[in-house]
Parts: C-alpha cells; structure tokens; sequence
C-alpha cells in the first residue's frame, strides 16, 4: 500500500481529483487530496493566500501519514509539491508532476509561463486581474477551451460550475529550494495541453531529470485519461 497526496491547480479545489482518489483507494492505496487555502471548501480570505500557506497546507497532510507519499501537483500544483517537497524531502517519496509548472530554484510560475516554450499559452487571452493583491477570474467559456476541450461534456460543465477565483500571489512568487536534493521525479507530459504547452512541459521535465511519460491529452487528463493517469500513478507508487 502507498501513500498518495493529491494537489490541485489553479481556479480548482480537492474536488477535481474525486474520481482518480476513488480509483487509488480501490486499489488499496491512501490518498488524501487537500483544499489549498482559498480554494475548494476552504475559508481563507483569498487576500491572505501566500506561497507559504499553501505549502504548508500539503505539508500538514503529509505529516498525517505514517510514511512518506507518492506527491502529485498538477498545473499550478507544480510549485506547491516543489516547495514542499524542498522543505520535508524526508515526507516524499517521490514527485509527479501532471501538466505542471516545476521551478528550479529562485524562480516563480509566471516566470516559467513566461518562457519562449510558453509562448503558445490560451490562458492569458481569458484570464481577468483584479484587486491588490491580485484575484485572478477565469472565462467559463475559456475554461472549455483551454482547461476541459478534450473533456466530456457532462464532466466539463460539473467542473467549470466548481472553478473559483485564484490569488495570484501563487503565480508571482519564486519558489527558495536552496541545495535540497529533492525525491525522485516523474512528469506527465500531456500533448495536447492549451494551458501550459507541451514545448514547456519537456522543458521543466528534461531540466530536472525527470522520467517522463507522455499522454495524448488536453489540460486535464484526470478526466480525459483516468484510466491512464491511475495506471502512472500505481506504477510510480512501485
């Protein structure tokens, strides 16, 4: 049995891992996917949501487990397991990040996006800011387009009613992972992704030594891919 902790993106909560959790534990797996804070079911005014907060939400989930974890980031997810996994490496067993953002040290996921490899990115083209600190909005309709256009439409139209306003506090700051080795690495590169392209996803996971996997996949595997998605997930938990 393997422990997995589940960290969602941005605009999301725990709920968009629901049925890839179901299908872990079927397995005989632990899973604990957390709310980040403001996000999900989560109280925390989005005015106070920080780097820091959200890392140490996932970090309390670990300490839960009587053994490290299997830690999965998507999308925004990228940096917090990154972050997370620089302070306890001792509570990850291994990383895997699922179309999302890896930082090396120093370096935030706006920077990242913007890369020469992230030049092909729809998500700023529906993406409204506003506030100090920043609140980012995303357009429902955008969000069909970038986020779930290989989606069933069934499943897309649940998840886009579910999708909050994001800080962006989460974009703007460099993770500090100073000289910590961090835990073995895999990243799923899904090939059809219209959020982070897939020229800067080989980037993130060629630069970090990643083992890499390939899914024929838009944004959102976990519901275009489950049954993909779970089998790389119970292969990394080997």
């Amino acid at each position: 049995m393997a422990h997995f902790v589940l960290v969602h993106g941005a605009f999301d909560g725990a709920w968009c891992w629901a049925h890839l959790a179901d299908d872990l534990r079927t397995a005989g797996h632990t899973v604990l996917a957390p709310d980040l804070p403001g996000a999900g079911q989560d109280p925390t005014p989005l005015s106070e949501v920080t780097l820091a907060s959200a890392t140490q939400r996932a970090v309390e989930y670990l300490r839960s487990l009587d053994a490290p974890a299997v830690l999965v980031g998507h999308s925004m997810g990228g940096v917090i397991i990154t972050q997370v996994a620089a302070e306890v490496p001792e509570m990850v067993a291994k990383l895997v990040y699922l179309a999302a953002f890896r930082p090396v040290d120093g370096e935030s996921l706006l920077d990242l996006a913007h890369l020469p490899e992230g030049v092909d990115s729809q998500f700023e083209k529906y993406l409204t800011v506003t506030g100090d600190p920043p609140i980012g909005t995303f357009d429902p309709a955008g969000a069909r387009t970038v986020f779930y256009h290989d989606v069933p439409e069934e499943l897309a139209r649940s998840a886009i009613e579910k999708m909050g306003p994001q800080p962006l506090q989460l974009f703007e700051t460099p993770v500090s992972l100073g000289d910590t080795v961090l835990p073995p690495t895999e990243y799923v590169i899904c090939t059809r992704d219209r959020a982070v392209p897939p020229a800067l996803q080989r980037l993130m996971a060629q630069r970090t030594l990643a083992r890499v996997h390939e899914l024929d996949s838009g944004h959102s595997p976990f519901y275009s891919l489950p049954g993909e998605v779970l089998s790389i997930l119970l292969h990394a938990a080997e």
